[in-house]
């Protein structure tokens, strides 16, 4: 298996070596092999396996957790089984075509945000997408800045954030270069740690449990009973929290956190 890709290669050749036409035990070793999970994570259905594994790889290197798919069934099972916050969605796939799993998808009740990426360019093309449900097409080629960019807007559509800039007390968290500042310092902060804070700030206000902040942060190994989101939690306060005023991140015992402070 090689390390530099394992949510996409490793899965494809899992499933053509096996043959197997039940796809839950691939998804399974999927989740166990995509360790490093970021706050935002997304799915990416395209059956070009260069393209599928360019595109993953530099939204990976932009700190987004990415699952891959190599066809509409597999897309299909995934995008059912997990809650990602964008699908960028191909049209032109073997199995299950595109349109046919995004119509699967909102038939469903999934409301999901579905990002088309396609080379199907004609205004026909776009209006049959976005009248089926998608909420953004690009097509291809394309400027990766650009997928970026439209992705992004489509997290913040999903969290109801119209700025990429969250405020929060003297905090400022930047969505888009993905760093935090205090009072104008920017805070030295770990992958997983701004991960846990931009999460944290997404709903502040809000309860926030300790299974949601595992299964958005953290990989499915995870035990039931680890102290790992406590230990998160206080690293992160340690990094954020000034000595002489209370914590921004407030514990509710037997519920979770929320992260507090006028916005």
């Amino acid at each position: 298996m090689r390390d530099a890709d394992p949510c996409g290669e490793t899965a494809q050749t899992m499933r053509s070596a096996l043959q197997w036409r039940d796809h839950r035990p691939v998804i399974w070793i999927v989740r166990i092999l995509c360790r490093e999970r970021q706050i935002m994570r997304l799915l990416v259905v395209e059956d070009s396996q260069r393209l599928r594994r360019w595109v993953s790889r530099g939204l990976r290197n932009k700190g987004f957790s990415v699952d891959e798919a190599p066809d509409g069934e597999l897309g299909l099972q995934l995008a059912t089984d997990n809650d990602y916050d964008v699908i960028v969605l191909d049209l032109m796939l073997p199995d299950i075509g595109g349109l046919t799993l995004l119509q699967s998808l909102r038939r469903a009740g999934q409301a999901v945000h579905v990002l088309i990426l396609t080379a199907k360019d004609t205004v026909e093309d776009r209006v049959r997408g976005l009248n089926t449900g998608a909420d953004d097409y690009l097509v291809k080629p394309f400027a990766f800045d650009e997928l970026v960019a439209r992705v992004q807007a489509l997290v913040r559509r999903r969290y109801n954030v119209k700025d990429p800039r969250i405020q929060i007390a003297d905090i400022e968290i930047d969505t888009a270069l993905r760093v935090a500042r205090r009072s104008g310092e920017t805070i030295s902060l770990r992958p997983r740690e701004y991960a846990l804070l931009e999460y944290l700030a997404l709903h502040r206000g809000q309860v926030v449990s300790r299974s949601e902040i595992e299964e958005h942060i953290y990989d499915e190994r995870v035990q039931p009973m680890s102290n790992v989101v406590d230990n998160a939690i206080c690293a992160l306060r340690r990094k954020i929290d000034v000595p002489s005023a209370p914590s921004l991140i407030e514990t509710r015992r037997g519920m979770g956190y929320v992260f507090e402070g006028d916005q």
